[in-house]
């Protein structure tokens, strides 16, 4: 093995064997994804796409005809255990999709989203969100990962790509009017480490209004990102982590702002927000039982740790000594996370591989 290659598996169960699927990681180098990593990621989320239960709905039920099932409710969006992990699992099938073209089971997947992402389910899923008491269903983290689906489709040249874009198009749509609705009334972020959570909606809302050139749009994110975060000073990250988070606030908080500012004033806004690291955010977070739906929350806290510390790194200043702490900081939480993405519990397999995908995509 060459120097300076460390490699590191994600472990399988198949009945009760487990084998390894490799990530590389070289010095010089961003982590990278090999296509059996890959197979093994998109068969989480093929697996659970379209399986109904178990079902987490959220929904709030207005008379008789609302107790319907979950696929009646959502027939685009109706696996994967609750709408947003069925969200993102779309979208981490479409990312892999792009990059291993080849992979196994690829037609099997086209075919998958092409049922769930029909015309009419989204329309059914837009007629949902209209209907008295919905108007706030999954805000804001599913209508993040909604955007972010949409962001993949539009980067892909491919014929069936536009033909899910095209039909996913009136739900991001809504969901857009639906935000920049809401932002204005919204008079404070919220800052927690689970779904509400405002940075990481407006970082995935500006990643989507960059490409598609929405001005209108991106003007109300950035007034509002700097309306709640600009003048956040010495952040008290060494609270975190809360004990189901997936999401750093402090860290989603630092990697919306670079989207918003030019270098020179982001290293300023750094300096004044995150003085100093605290290394309870620079280690790993512990996870002691990944069958239980909320503690596992926590391997999806060092994958998104990960992202985030990349996306900070690559806006500080080579000299800013932060910037070596979170990329070491960053592979650190990459290895920990890996091999507990197929844990043989569905209370992680069902999401924690999109969150992988992202965090390799970073």
């Amino acid at each position: 093995m060459k120097k300076g290659i460390v490699l590191l598996g994600i472990l399988i169960m198949t009945t009760n064997i487990w084998a390894q699927e490799m990530y590389i990681f070289n010095e010089n180098e961003k982590p990278q994804l090999t296509q059996a990593g890959a197979e093994h990621l998109a068969s989480l989320a093929f697996h659970c796409i379209q399986t109904e239960y178990p079902n987490k709905l959220g929904h709030v039920i207005t008379d008789a005809t609302q107790v319907r099932t979950p696929m009646d409710l959502h027939p685009a969006f109706y696996g994967c255990f609750d709408w947003h992990s069925s969200v993102h699992g779309h979208w981490m099938l479409v990312k892999l999709l792009k990059i291993f073209p080849e992979m196994k089971d690829a037609e099997a997947i086209k075919q998958a989203i092409d049922q769930n992402m029909s015309a009419q389910n989204i329309l059914d899923e837009v007629a949902y969100m209209n209907e008295p008491l919905h108007s706030s269903y999954e805000r804001t983290y599913g209508w993040a990962w909604i955007f972010q689906l949409a962001n993949e489709l539009e980067t892909w040249d491919n014929p069936q790509a536009k033909k899910w874009l095209a039909n996913l198009q009136p739900l991001v749509d809504q969901l857009k009017t639906n935000l920049m609705a809401y932002l204005p009334k919204q008079t404070y972020p919220i800052r927690t480490g689970v779904h509400p959570n405002t940075a990481f909606a407006l970082g995935f809302a500006i990643d989507y209004a960059d490409l598609v050139g929405d001005t209108a749009f991106k003007n109300v994110l950035v007034k509002r990102s700097k309306d709640y975060y600009l003048a956040d000073k010495n952040y008290p990250a060494y609270l975190e982590p809360n004990g189901t988070d997936f999401f750093s606030p402090s860290l989603l908080e630092a990697d919306l702002m670079h989207r918003i500012m030019n270098d020179q004033e982001y290293n300023t806004w750094m300096e004044n927000y995150m003085p100093q690291i605290p290394e309870n955010i620079l280690n790993p977070a512990i996870v002691s039982d990944r069958s239980d739906l909320s503690l596992v929350h926590l391997d999806g806290l060092n994958l998104s740790r990960a992202w985030c510390m990349m996306g900070i790194a690559n806006h500080l200043n080579d000299n800013n000594p932060q910037k070596k702490q979170l990329q070491e900081a960053a592979e650190r939480h990459l290895k920990d996370a890996l091999p507990n993405i197929a844990s043989g519990n569905y209370s992680g397999e069902h999401w924690l591989a999109s969150f992988a995908v992202y965090a390799l995509s970073r």
